[in-house]
């Protein structure tokens, strides 16, 4: 995650660069159930409504929760599918609270209505996002349900005003850039506190529709209004917070957003840019399936690492025996083609592993979704391009 609103506070008031300081335990993303009452397009988890047989039950759940405690696990999200659909995600939710994890719930929003708002309040959520793939039409042909746009705002809504902190979610493609600008001033007009632009990735749904994917100069107009969007409100003292997910590249590509506006503040930026250090899939981020598989992040479903009920997820995490984990907490990484020769590596780092094994079968081939041009970045444009291979099943390693 691209936290843009923490970068422009720095280009504003820049504080001294100090020690890194590591996080104690990986964010776990936890895909509690895979039922889902949507079909969207780019679904990374294919998830359809109806029950999936051998999901997690509760004391499983909680004993998992155990181990993530004591592997000093600091942030539990609380995702699907739809988790709103699980029968026990309050019991989940509220133990994990009283456990002291960070408790964030990811939801298509529909769900969240006046029959269970007093519930998700009571709870204490620390965040609540909710996925908004442009205005009304757009979103209910991403959403493939006719309201579902609606149901969702409400949904937005009711949690703002019991003081919930809750943000919009936003998956950029092709066939909804055109409502990002609009989607900007719903959050600024309903005062939202967060908005959150993800980048496609390849997997599940998103895979299949990866043909859907931003064009590169899409993706570069979509984040220079949203570099211009933050840097406006910071300035007006809006208190709201951009952050970006699945493209690496965003650091880089504000670095020159600063070049052009305000190049005495580059060389501080880089820096502190250079000490975010990029890409964490694997060492930072961490995704349970709602099987209990444990993946490098919520992309990689169809390469399991281990599952929790045959080990412990301290034990899986912590094994470096696997060859994808091993070389994604190589530090620094071994990537070929033109992300491994790009000037900005030390901020990026290799950018999305993911997108690279879809498209070439090797996860340390170059992104094929960085969107910066070759001087940008500092290599040549007479260098080969990889080779995009047609897309087949990743093997499972490990599989349970």
């Amino acid at each position: 995650m691209f936290r843009i609103s923490q970068y422009m506070r720095e280009i504003a008031e820049p504080t001294p660069l100090g020690p890194k300081r590591n996080p104690p335990g990986p964010v776990v993303i936890w895909n509690l159930i895979r039922r889902c009452n949507l079909t969207c397009k780019h679904c990374y988890s294919i998830s359809a409504d109806h029950d999936y047989e051998g999901e997690l039950n509760t004391e499983e759940v909680f004993k998992v929760m155990d181990d993530l405690r004591a592997f000093r696990v600091p942030v539990l999200i609380l995702s699907g599918g739809e988790p709103l659909l699980r029968p026990d995600i309050f019991d989940v939710a509220r133990r994990a609270k009283q456990m002291g994890f960070y408790v964030g719930l990811s939801s298509n929003g529909t769900l969240v209505d006046e029959s269970n708002i007093d519930r998700i309040a009571e709870i204490g959520f620390d965040y609540v996002g909710i996925s908004l793939d442009g205005i009304r039409a757009t979103h209910d042909a991403f959403r493939r349900k006719e309201g579902a746009f609606d149901a969702s705002l409400d949904g937005v809504r009711l949690c703002r005003d019991k003081g919930i902190k809750v943000g919009v979610r936003f998956t950029l493609t092709q066939d909804n850039a055109r409502d990002l600008p609009g989607l900007l001033k719903l959050v600024d007009d309903e005062g939202i506190h967060k908005f959150y632009l993800s980048h496609l990735n390849y997997a599940g749904r998103g895979n299949t529709n990866r043909g859907r994917d931003a064009f590169l100069e899409t993706t570069r107009n979509a984040m220079n209004l949203l570099f211009d969007t933050c840097w406006n409100d910071l300035q007006r003292g809006v208190e709201k917070e951009f952050v970006t997910g699945n493209n690496d590249a965003d650091g880089v590509f504000l670095l020159h957003w600063v070049r052009r506006h305000m190049p005495e503040k580059e060389a501080h930026l880089r820096a502190k840019l250079a000490q975010w250090g990029g890409n964490s899939s694997g060492v930072n981020v961490a995704n349970i399936d709602n099987l209990g598989n444990v993946h490098p992040d919520t992309f990689w479903w169809n390469y399991n690492l281990g599952n929790v009920r045959d080990r412990k997820f301290s034990e899986i995490w912590s094994d470096t025996s696997d060859p994808l984990m091993a070389g994604l907490k190589a530090s620094p990484r071994a990537i070929k083609g033109r992300c491994g020769d790009c000037s900005y590596f030390d901020v990026c780092g290799g950018n999305t592993r993911v997108r690279a094994m879809q498209l070439t079968g090797d996860p340390w081939e170059e992104d094929p979704a960085c969107y910066l041009h070759d001087d940008e970045i500092g290599v040549s444009s007479e260098r080969e391009r990889v080779q995009l291979k047609p897309y087949f099943k990743i093997r499972t390693a490990r599989a349970s």
